[in-house]
């Protein structure tokens, strides 16, 4: 089936509940311009949470970079004058 087809009566079936409800008196605020505007406003929520989790996940890595780093460098800093020590011994022999 065609997808604008099905588009087209899935929005029909919309605008024939919101035609039943108002004349039932219950609501006349269900149409196919409501149900898009909610659509679209849900769709700009969902992607403002997407990126604040992106946000964080960037700061976390982030985090963790700045804390590999430090570790290396700490490391360097240990285990480099071993190093030296042990290429001179084999240097010299």
């Amino acid at each position: 089936m065609n997808t604008q087809r099905l588009m087209q009566l899935a929005l029909n079936g919309v605008d024939t509940l919101g035609y039943r409800l108002d004349q039932l008196g219950v609501t006349s605020k269900i149409n196919r311009h409501n149900l898009a505007a909610f659509l679209f406003a849900e769709q700009k929520h969902w992607e403002g949470e997407w990126d604040s989790i992106q946000a964080k996940v960037d700061r976390r890595r982030s985090q963790f970079e700045h804390l590999a780093h430090n570790v290396e460098s700490r490391a360097d800093t240990v285990i480099g004058p071993v190093r030296d020590r042990f290429n001179r011994f084999r240097a010299s022999q």
